[in-house]
């Protein structure tokens, strides 16, 4: 049940991200090659291409991420010893 709640959690946080970083990648595709912007068109181009494209890698790698470190805690977690007292 934790390996799938952070699944979701990654998956929100990384969508999350990866349309921030998907709007960026498009903000800087439009200055760098100039797309016109003739009646919105580099608008659309970077809220319905850029973004979309940016949320669902984000949300997949965000899944992904969280999964397996919720994986391994489960797996890495070692039991302390309790301390022994030095004999005297």
């Amino acid at each position: 049940m934790k390996v799938a709640l952070l699944a979701l959690l990654g998956l929100a946080l990384g969508a999350l991200g990866g349309a921030a970083l998907g709007i960026g990648a498009g903000l800087a595709w439009v200055e760098i090659f100039r797309t016109t912007d003739f009646e919105g068109y580099s608008g659309m181009l970077v809220f319905f291409t850029c973004m979309p494209l940016g949320a669902a890698i984000g949300g997949i790698g965000g899944a992904l991420l969280f999964a397996v470190v919720a994986v391994r805690d489960g797996a890495i977690a070692i039991e302390q010893q309790p301390v022994r007292r030095r004999e005297r």
